[in-house]
């Protein structure tokens, strides 16, 4: 007969414990007040009564973690502190941050004191050994000189009774005397004996304490060998071996978890953690918010990596100069092109802002480049003249009679026919060449037919004559070039004289300009007072820039000294009000009349109040602009924020709670548990930002700033990282 089959009961959880899926599909369990996850389910702990004669075993409540050593790093303002847990981290007495590695600025320095330390230790070792062994050599000795002490005493005690005997004629007094040398010694015998066993008490009980600690250590190791038996007992199968790591090298595990996932720094949490959270190296971290903050610092190095890199990348493949050196080749091909409407063309491009100080030294590099692209195409047009000549010398077909539209046909395949680039210049230069060697231009136009018969009617000439009126035509024709060359020469001269006058007059400028650093350093003199003294310097009798050229540049000078002092003005403001919210009142008033800054401007305190405000508001509108910035660029209040708005509840109704589909329950399940995260939660993820610190003076309108944008904020697109079913 076969027993009946009866279901396996699960136990249930103990109270504070709770039940949820993972992403893939396996169950584990979260306490809320620890805030750990593990995926062994927890058994209820049912309380054990006490057996008669016993007493209840009581486990002590583990105490919390605090700092117990602080040592200050010789040199800087760290401090390096030692947990009760024996853990060690790094922090900065100013900056208020800590840091669980060495940092850089100070590794030299740790380095330097871990030494002295180390051999500190080494020393108190040695000391301690040796005193050890001066004790122990000690106490041997204090046995020895007892237990001689006592065979002495002994054989002492033996003798005088042997003379007593034989000698038979004993005195009251010697006895008496002999009487109180037995006390004394007998006195000072039991006080050695007593020292002696003291010390060998002491020794005994010192050797009792260390076997009871050994002995209370093998205890706690077999219970814990015996705890991690049971554990690998009801562990699954398909979850890895607890691993005994710290917490530091748990974390750089799990950070190369991430990084081997090529998790995206600016996804949030909840949309990354289905990619990674299978994986054996997720639950290494004892609970989920260490690793939310071992995830949290993954994404702000890799973002910086990221950011670096693309940098460093922009840096390497764009040269400034390079670039605009490129700008002016590709774009500027005619001498004739002017500055201004070059610069109003580019000057919004990368190529054109990227290099130079100002428009000054830009304007400069232009100009040379015109200058330099005028004597390429001097040089071009030379060669191009020449070659031309040489083809017409190698093709022969400059003859008398010839005409250019009739015979260019012959060469125009040449290509130093093309490298000439105008028709009529072609024309002209083929010309000429008829004219150097003896051909009139007039001649050209004739027909053979008409040469031949203007021969026959004319008289012969004299080999003599033809040889002059050849010598003549050869010179006109040179002369002729000449005056050509010399009309092209003038024009190239007249361009060159220009631009001498433009370069000599901003050399003039940068003359002006540094005179006035050199002799006016007071923002408030004017014109008219330091005229006589400028006078004085040759750099301003030879200058040649006109009155009201000389005013512009000095009141620029006059500008930039008032805003040099401002910055230091301003930069006394910030030393003595830290916070958004400090009123002048509270400022050191008198130090602040008596600073430079102030004296240089003139300032009274009416105006030094004035300034302040002025430097308030300014620095008030910029800390608000930070503060949007920090909450636009914050993942979790962009994903919450959204995520609160699904199912047609949000202030746009974009995703309605027909539109999910059939990923519906985990869409609401995200949806409820959105409605947990309410601005609580989202000021604790702000609360340690600089930036919203800022505003502690004004907590209900900073509140109002959160709530605003997030009403801003448009529901999300339906999740494209929702894992498919396997």
């Amino acid at each position: 007969m076969s027993l009946p089959f009866v279901p396996a009961v699960v136990p249930p959880l103990p109270p504070g414990w709770t039940e949820h899926i993972s992403p893939t599909g396996q169950p584990y369990y979260y306490y809320s007040q620890t805030q750990e996850s593990t995926y062994v389910r927890p058994l209820p702990v049912f309380p054990i009564p006490p057996m008669q004669g016993t007493v209840p075993v009581t486990h002590p409540k583990k105490k919390k973690e605090k700092p117990l050593v602080k040592t200050p790093i010789p040199g800087s303002e760290w401090l390096r502190v030692v947990t009760t847990e024996g853990n060690t981290f790094y922090t900065h007495k100013v900056k208020k941050e800590s840091v669980w590695t060495v940092p850089d600025e100070i590794k030299e320095a740790v380095a330097a004191l871990e030494k002295e330390e180390a051999q500190a230790a080494v020393k108190k070792a040695e000391d301690t050994k040796r005193a050890e062994e001066d004790k122990k050599i000690e106490v041997e000795r204090i046995k020895s000189e007892v237990k001689d002490m006592v065979g002495k005493r002994k054989a002492e005690k033996t003798f005088p009774v042997e003379e007593v005997v034989i000698s038979k004629k004993p005195r009251v007094e010697e006895e008496e005397s002999e009487e109180e040398e037995e006390e004394e010694e007998s006195e000072e015998e039991e006080e050695w004996q007593r020292e002696a066993a003291a010390q060998l008490a002491a020794e005994a009980e010192e050797q009792k304490k260390i076997q009871e600690e050994q002995k209370k250590r093998e205890e706690e190791e077999k219970a814990k060998q015996l705890a991690e038996a049971e554990a690998q007992k009801n562990r699954p199968l398909h979850m890895p071996d607890r691993v005994d790591l710290s917490v530091e090298e748990a974390k750089a595990l799990f950070k190369t978890l991430l990084r081997e996932k090529d998790i995206n720094p600016l996804y949030p949490w909840d949309m990354s953690l289905p990619l990674f959270v299978s994986d054996p190296r997720y639950v290494l971290l004892p609970s989920v918010s260490a690793r939310k903050e071992a995830f949290d610092e993954y994404c702000r190095d890799r973002a910086r990596e990221l950011r670096e890199s693309r940098v460093k990348e922009e840096k390497i493949a764009l040269h400034p100069k390079e670039e605009f050196e490129r700008l002016l080749r590709d774009e500027v091909k005619s001498t004739r092109t002017s500055w201004t409407d070059w610069r109003r063309q580019w000057k919004k491009d990368r190529r054109f802002y990227g290099w130079g100080k100002d428009d000054r030294e830009r304007e400069k590099r232009f100009r040379e480049y015109l200058k330099e692209l005028g004597e390429k195409k001097r040089a071009a047009a030379q060669k191009a003249e020449a070659d031309f000549f040489a083809l017409l010398k190698e093709s022969g077909i400059a003859k008398p009679g010839a005409v250019w539209k009739e015979v260019k046909r012959e060469i125009t395949e040449d290509p130093r026919y093309d490298a000439v680039g105008s028709s009529s210049l072609r024309e002209e230069l083929f010309n000429v060449y008829l004219k150097a060697h003896g051909v009139s231009s007039q001649d050209s136009g004739m027909s053979i037919e008409a040469s031949e018969s203007q021969a026959k009617e004319t008289t012969p000439m004299s080999q003599e004559g033809k040889e002059r009126q050849q010598r003549e035509r050869k010179e006109r024709a040179v002369k002729e070039r000449e005056q050509r060359i010399k009309v092209e020469r003038s024009k190239v001269e007249a361009d060159i004289d220009k631009s001498r006058q433009g370069l000599s007059k901003g050399e003039d400028e940068l003359d002006f300009k540094t005179m006035l650093v050199d002799a006016v350093r007071d923002p408030q003199v004017t014109w008219d007072a330091v005229l006589p003294q400028l006078k004085k310097d040759p750099r301003f009798t030879r200058s040649t820039l006109p009155l009201n050229q000389q005013l512009h540049l000095f009141h620029s000078h006059i500008g930039q000294l008032r805003a040099k002092h401002l910055t230091g003005l301003h930069g006394l403001f910030a030393s003595h009000a830290p916070s958004l919210a400090t009123p002048f009142t509270d400022l050191p008033v008198t130090s602040l009349i008596s600073s430079l800054p102030v004296t240089k401007l003139g300032y009274d305190i009416n105006r030094l109040e004035d300034e302040y405000e002025k430097w308030q508001r300014e620095r008030t509108e910029q800390a608000r602009r930070e503060f949007d910035e920090m909450l636009n660029e914050n993942a979790f209040v962009e994903f919450w924020g959204r995520l609160g708005k699904i199912g047609g509840k949000g202030v746009d109704e974009s995703i309605k709670a027909d539109d999910i589909g059939e990923d519906s329950e985990e869409i609401v399940d995200m949806k409820v548990l959105a409605k947990t995260v309410d601005l609580k939660e989202m000021v604790k993820v702000l609360k340690n930002d600089k930036r919203y610190l800022n505003f502690d003076h004004v907590p209900e309108q900073r509140e109002r700033w959160i709530r605003e944008h997030l009403s801003h904020l448009s529901a999300p697109k339906l999740s494209v990282h929702v894992p498919q079913q396997q």
